[in-house]
């Protein structure tokens, strides 16, 4: 009987990595039935994803980090190869070889170049620097076509061998053919790699414990080394492939569904099951084209497939069993730029009070003169920077004080301004109210989506989120699916504020940016100091205390996203007013939010302002060499130089000040004296791998 129970318990395992594909597929069938030509053309863009997705699955376990830079490590070489054959007329072989060889030293070089200097770094500014470096490289990838002077932004390589035929109303090529085969054969060498030699053991051995593994004498770094070079020809491979099917991406930026589909599959996988990975990707690959076929246009069609992938990560998420490791953890250091109190023994001193009243001072000073110093250009700009400056404000109560990483928040923001557009569209309401319901209205939003951060956290939480706001801009928020939501040409009108102040001018709509600022700043600071803020910053560093205390960990991750909710809704409803319609936000902003919290210091108020101005001063007002601040590149200069944020800067400036001054006095300052004592953080540890 026992041998019965054991063989059934180990079939049901064999078998497990084939259910969630599984379900998917009976989900397309129910609801989205198509012709088997489509079918294969979805095998075909499933194959394809799955190289991509693979080659996520491959650096989290080598270098515990999701990789947002995958797609583009294969993108550069993509485009370098067609356009070698598409301008120059190298032979296909050639070309495709160029490519390949300069895939694996793009992703030899990103390693070494860029995550290296973050190996000891905490996995959020890792994940950052995967964030610039994939900007980067996309940057690169749109400039290079103009080598060539090619004014086409979209080329495809024709048929090699020139092989056509019909299947079931559909038409394919010797290239769809080349992907069925040689797709196949990659996975099943990656798997050979990984399985049955003593460099697969080593990276496994690197993915369970990367400093265990150093101190018996694994090269870490070089296997590390070896995974992204393995990872960027995958990439390659796959867009290579695409782009002879489907043509080069519009403008040489990969499609963010793309992207959404291979963090689909690598997240239903675990990021660990290679077999469910593939499946799944060929499931989804057959699932959008159902959807495509089953809509009236394509768009219609990728943006529901957005809003599907978006349900299929939170579902994966949440029934997976509640197994937490180290490498899902994204929230350790997350403090970063957070403010430090002045010490008690300085804090009441009258020359310290003098300055900060001063300063204040001349603070509103600067805001009451900036309108009166610029023209209309940018004062517009200056009010849009603080209007971003709150919803940053709402990313450091929620990931800088509670540790819940948000790659979401435009979809709150979004919502906010939908909210309040409609509101005075149709009802002539006032600003104040309308502020204050699209706040709520995102509140509610924000309380729904922390739900699933009751199960889920860290790198899976930021997941989950994204996802959550690509459905929500393509879809929940697209005026294509739904009607309500305010077209581009309905006008936002400035009503006067109960009736009597007048805002319709750019200086009067910069000053209501400014008073919401304040307004916000001084909630923020209050909420800091209070209980609540207390409990939000002990639940980042301890869940297991803050709950030992007999708080409830559940209401506090819930407080903090309603909060967070409630600032991004507000922030969202200012914005629609400033531009008078609603326009859309765009796909994939909440990423470039999210990077500039960091970038500006995600622990601190100052840090959401510094952080709104690196977003958008480098844009607006950067010229010549300067600009580069504005690229992927500038964000991985600026991590390197201060990976605690901006705002660090000017706390080490002003403790500097305050030692000077402690020391001028003689006054003793533990707090102060102490810092000079602790040892770097970036420092290697001993056992570590020592290779440069």
């Amino acid at each position: 009987m026992k041998n019965e129970q054991a063989i059934s318990a180990h079939t049901t395992d064999t078998f497990s990595w084939m259910i969630p594909p599984a379900i998917l597929l009976i989900i397309q069938q129910i609801f989205w039935r198509t012709p088997y030509g489509a079918v294969l053309q979805g095998i075909i863009l499933g194959l394809l994803t799955s190289l991509v997705a693979i080659g996520i699955v491959l650096i989290y376990r080598s270098n515990r980090v999701l990789n947002f830079a995958q797609a583009e490590v294969g993108l550069l070489p993509t485009v370098l190869s067609v356009m070698l054959i598409v301008e120059s007329g190298f032979p296909y072989l050639a070309a495709f070889a160029i490519g390949l060889v300069g895939a694996a030293l793009l992703g030899v070089s990103s390693e070494f170049l860029v995550v290296r200097r973050f190996s000891r770094s905490p996995r959020l500014v890792l994940t950052v620097a995967t964030l610039g470096l994939a900007q980067t490289l996309v940057f690169w990838a749109i400039l290079m076509p103009d080598w060539w002077g090619s004014g086409v932004t979209s080329q495809r390589i024709d048929s090699p061998l020139n092989i056509q035929f019909d299947f079931d109303k559909f038409r394919f090529n010797d290239n769809h053919i080349i992907v069925i085969v040689v797709v196949p054969l990659i996975l099943l060498a990656v798997g050979a790699i990984l399985h049955r030699t003593r460099l697969g053991t080593g990276i496994r051995a690197v993915a369970e414990d990367f400093d265990r593994s150093g101190m018996l004498g694994i090269p870490v770094y070089r296997l590390q080394s070896f995974v992204w070079g393995l990872a960027a020809v995958l990439a390659f491979l796959a867009l290579f492939l695409r782009s002879s099917i489907f043509g080069l991406p519009v403008g040489g930026q990969l499609g963010v569904l793309f992207f959404l589909r291979a963090l689909t599959a690598a997240v239903v996988g675990k990021l660990t099951d290679l077999k469910t990975v593939l499946l799944t990707s060929v499931v989804l690959g057959i699932l959008q084209q159902g959807i495509i076929w089953n809509t009236d246009s394509p768009m219609r069609g990728n943006a529901l497939m957005a809003a599907v992938c978006a349900a299929v990560i939170l579902l994966a998420l949440v029934v997976r069993p509640q197994i937490y490791s180290r490498f899902a953890n994204l929230s350790e250091a997350i403090s970063m730029g957070e403010t430090r109190p002045i010490p008690p023994e300085l804090r009441n001193r009258i020359e310290i009070q003098t300055t900060k009243f001063f300063l204040g001072v001349i603070s509103l000073v600067l805001l009451a003169a900036i309108p009166y110093w610029f023209g209309t250009v940018n004062t517009l700009r200056f009010s849009a920077l603080f209007i971003f400056t709150i919803l940053l404000l709402s990313l450091v109560v929620l990931t800088g004080w509670a540790g819940q990483i948000s790659l979401g928040q435009m979809a709150f923001f979004a919502v906010g301004s939908v909210t309040a557009g409609k509101m005075i569209i149709e009802w002539n309401m006032d600003l104040i109210p309308a502020i204050l319901l699209s706040g709520i209205v995102g509140m509610g939003l924000a309380l729904v989506v922390g739900l699933p951060a009751l199960r889920i956290r860290g790198l899976y939480l930021a997941v989950t989120t994204l996802a959550f706001e690509l459905a929500m801009i393509s879809y929940f928020l697209n005026r294509r699916f739904f009607d309500w939501v305010p077209s581009s040409s309905d006008r936002v009108l400035r009503l006067p504020i109960f009736g009597q102040i007048e805002y319709s001018s750019s200086r009067g709509v910069y000053f209501v940016s400014v008073v919401a600022l304040i307004i916000a700043f001084a909630a923020i600071r209050g909420l800091r100091n209070s209980r609540t803020g207390r409990v939000l910053l002990a639940l980042r560093d301890n869940e297991q205390g803050v709950s030992a205390y007999g708080v409830s960990v559940m209401r506090a991750k819930l407080m903090a996203f309603g909060i967070a909710g409630f600032l991004a809704g507000c922030s969202g409803a200012l914005f629609v007013v400033h531009q008078q319609s609603f326009s859309g936000t765009g796909q994939g902003l909440s990423i470039r939010i999210f990077i500039s919290a960091i970038i500006g210091g995600i622990g601190s108020a100052l840090g959401a302002f510094l952080g709104s101005l690196f977003l958008w001063g480098t844009i607006w007002w950067l010229r010549g060499s300067w600009f580069f601040l504005a690229t992927g590149f500038g964000i991985l200069v600026v991590l390197l130089i201060a990976p605690g944020g901006l705002s660090s800067f000017l706390f080490r400036f002003r403790d500097w000040l305050l030692t000077l001054f402690a020391n001028r006095k003689q006054i003793k300052v533990p707090s102060l004296i102490a810092d000079d004592q602790i040892p770097d953080a970036s420092t290697p540890t001993v056992g570590a791998d020592n290779e440069s």
